[in-house]
């Protein structure tokens, strides 16, 4: 799902996606790890708790649950990737990595252009997916934080050391860079609802 669609509900878990532009691993390029962190802590402000996340060297997951319609999850998502964006830019100056500067450079669209955009850090559409049941949380939940350890990736080799997830929190009690509220802890709305309502219809 796209970021044109609108995500405005409250009392839901939503299983989010921000990748970086061509894949290009730019969070451990300009170690902006910190900056996804500094995002998170300032989603509590907008009242949206974090439940889960994997951030990876080009790309992060991260399960949100909003708890009023406020503000909606794509406006969340639109200043994290604007405020990361020139963490990284900035990082990648200091460090004088113009090759990659260049080809964030070549893939700003002509109308960005316009509007002096400079350079394109993050995918144009950000993806995000509700999740249905609790035994949907659960699963991305485990996809999520296997991501270290699969496919391409060996990050680690126990999924539950690497320090940019909540996989310690939930596989071993060690508490995360970042505050955590546990699935199971979500108020009687969100999940339980969602959860309710599916069994209902099967």
């Amino acid at each position: 799902m796209s970021l044109h669609r609108i995500h405005n509900e409250s009392n839901e878990v939503y299983f989010c996606t921000i990748t970086c532009y061509k894949w290009l691993p730019l969070i451990e390029e300009a170690n902006a790890y910190h900056s996804v962190y500094r995002w998170f802590e300032h989603l509590k402000k907008d009242g949206c708790m974090v439940v889960g996340y994997v951030i990876m060297p080009n790309h992060f997951h991260v399960l949100l649950y909003p708890t009023h319609i406020g503000t909606t999850l794509n406006k969340m998502v639109g200043e994290c990737k604007r405020f990361m964006a020139y963490d990284i830019i900035q990082s990648l100056k200091k460090q004088n990595k113009f090759d990659l500067l260049e080809q964030l450079t070549g893939g700003v669209q002509p109308q960005e252009k316009r509007k002096g955009k400079l350079h394109q850090v993050f995918r144009l559409s950000f993806d995000a997916r509700k999740c249905l049941s609790e035994k949907m949380v659960w699963q991305k939940l485990d996809y999520i934080h296997r991501n270290p350890v699969s496919g391409k990736w060996s990050l680690v080799t126990d999924f539950t050391q690497y320090p940019h997830s909540s996989a310690g929190f939930y596989e071993l009690g060690i508490a995360s860079n970042v505050e955590i509220v546990h699935y199971k802890d979500l108020g009687k709305e969100g999940v339980q609802r969602s959860n309710a309502s599916t069994s209902s219809n099967e």
